[in-house]
């Protein structure tokens, strides 16, 4: 149960940060936002956002699962 939601939540944080575009340099994200329109980034960092809550409700999770079965 720990290794489950640990590893969704890494993985819903790895989404967040493509979608935001954390994982790439300075000129990819300066063309990302020259070439989109505002509407499909706002869209595109609502989901993002979604998904980095969902992580971080997930690391929470595994947590106190962690030191429920721990203890």
């Amino acid at each position: 149960m720990f290794q489950f939601f640990l590893i969704t939540g890494i993985v819903c944080i790895i989404i967040s940060g493509i979608l935001v575009g954390a994982w790439v340099d300075g000129d990819r994200q300066r063309a990302n936002f020259h070439t989109e329109t505002s509407d499909g980034r706002s869209f595109r960092t609502k989901i993002a956002l979604i998904f980095a809550l969902f992580g971080i409700i997930d690391f929470i999770i595994s947590g106190v699962v962690y030191l429920k079965l721990g203890t």
